[in-house]
């Protein structure tokens, strides 16, 4: 009984229980040379079972483990691998439904390997932009399932892969609000790589509602917290491209632009992200809107840029050739020819009209360049335009000094100035009374301390 007791008490303990059975085997081999009480012997023959048994199940179980633990790990890879298999084929349904079947075997890994099986598979079905309509219900239904096993981090990873979800189906508003509600967590918790994404992805949404100067706030807290920690390349490049895309919509700052474009050209380029093509598409946009097409064919033909020969770049070179050429016509055929890739893209998009505006100006300057009186009417033939909307036009552009010169509606002419050489006779006469007007001043203090 007392043999009972005691390997009752430490059995949590494999040696401890060898030990003992040692001693019970030891006690029953003394009690076969002496006279023992029957009862005695008795319980130290089942004590002796009783460890043997316990010993023998330990170490099944201990077995059982180890062969768990592999086969887990081995199940981990399995789905992994199955997951960026079916990213490379296209399957979005298959990998959709891999996900969900996965969330039984989550319980028997640890969470961190948990979260990290999760946002690996999500974005393997979150690249391939399939289109399906279920994106956002999927996402849902993983942060709910996170809710309920209480995985904080692996919840609020999956909610800013839901906002940026929001972003690309255009659900703006959602987006914001799901921001505005996770930022304040993140926050609280100081996750500042998390924070960075959030700040970013709502810079995107107010750019998209236009409103630029919340953009702009968003987008300059998203790089104060990239300063306070190591920021991959990948997000230091995605923050370049949206702020060259703030400078060239809210300032029309397209040389600044340029620069944050090239580095974030860099960026993408160095990690293989098929994101370095948008970076070099707007490259290419800037030096159009900056009147200097001529260097476009330059940056194509440059080492980098070289391996991103496509549409995209035929667009752009397309774009440049009859920018440099002052051609509307061109121009048209262009953006018809190369519609998804100049009209698709939101930031193309949103800079055509000026484009179209600049290259109106530039082929009306050629048109009126060797005339010094033409009729309008001349003129909006040539263009193949209607007259109101070409007389509109050099209106605006005679009151912008594009050009000198005036409107004779009666005759329906225009008569084109020769640009003279400005007399600034007037202005240093200005200047000098300016001057003299401050030296009058100090002297009149300098006396009236005298006095």
């Amino acid at each position: 009984m007392i043999g009972c007791l005691l390997l009752k008490a430490v059995s949590h303990d494999f040696y401890l229980c060898l030990c003992f059975r040692f001693v019970f085997r030891t006690l029953q081999f003394k009690c076969q040379k002496i006279i023992c009480p029957v009862p005695l012997r008795c319980n130290l023959r089942f004590a002796s079972w009783l460890a043997h048994c316990y010993l023998n199940e330990k170490i099944k179980r201990g077995e059982e483990e180890d062969e768990t633990d592999e086969n887990i790990k081995a199940k981990e890879q399995d789905i992994l691998n199955l997951g960026q298999r079916y990213k490379k084929e296209g399957k979005a349904k298959e990998l959709a439904e891999l996900i969900k079947a996965t969330r039984p075997f989550l319980s028997l890994i640890s969470k961190a390997k948990a979260a990290k099986l999760v946002r690996s598979l999500v974005d393997f079905f979150l690249d391939l932009e399939a289109g399906i309509g279920i994106e956002v219900q999927l996402c849902k239904e993983c942060i709910e399932w996170a809710k309920e096993e209480k995985r904080t981090f692996l919840r609020q990873s999956l909610e800013a892969r839901l906002i940026a979800l929001y972003f690309d189906t255009g659900m703006f508003t959602e987006a914001l609000q799901l921001g505005s509600t996770l930022l304040k967590e993140l926050k609280k918790l100081d996750d500042k790589n998390l924070l960075v994404e959030v700040q970013l992805l709502e810079s995107k949404t107010y750019h998209a509602l236009s409103n630029l100067q919340k953009a702009r706030a968003a987008l300059t807290s998203a790089r104060t917290t990239a300063n306070a920690i190591y920021c991959p390349p990948k997000m230091q490049a995605s923050l370049d491209l949206q702020s060259g895309i703030l400078h060239a919509a809210d300032e029309k700052d397209f040389k600044t632009a340029y620069s944050y474009f090239y580095e974030a050209f860099e960026g993408f380029n160095s990690v293989e992200s098929p994101r370095a093509l948008t970076a070099l598409k707007y490259m290419l946009l800037s030096k159009i809107m900056l009147n200097t097409p001529e260097d476009v064919q330059q940056i194509v033909s440059g080492k980098l840029a070289i391996k991103y020969a496509g549409r995209d770049i035929e667009a752009m070179k397309s774009v440049a050739q009859a920018s440099h050429k002052r051609s509307l016509a061109d121009f048209q055929m262009t953006v018809k020819h190369y519609k998804s890739e100049l009209e698709d893209d939101v930031i193309v998009r949103a800079h055509l009209g000026t484009l179209y505006d600049n290259m109106l100006e530039q082929n009306l300057c050629r048109i009126i360049e060797p005339y010094s009186r033409v009729e309008v009417d001349y003129i909006a033939k040539t263009i193949k335009l209607p007259m109101p909307q070409v007389e509109k036009k050099l209106s605006q552009m005679i009151l912008d000094a594009k050009f000198h010169g005036i409107l004779d509606q009666g005759e329906g002419v225009l008569i084109v100035f020769e640009e003279t050489p400005v007399d600034k006779t007037y202005e240093m006469a200005l200047e000098t009374i300016q001057s003299m007007s401050k030296v009058v001043d100090t002297l009149y203090q300098k006396a009236k301390k005298l006095s």
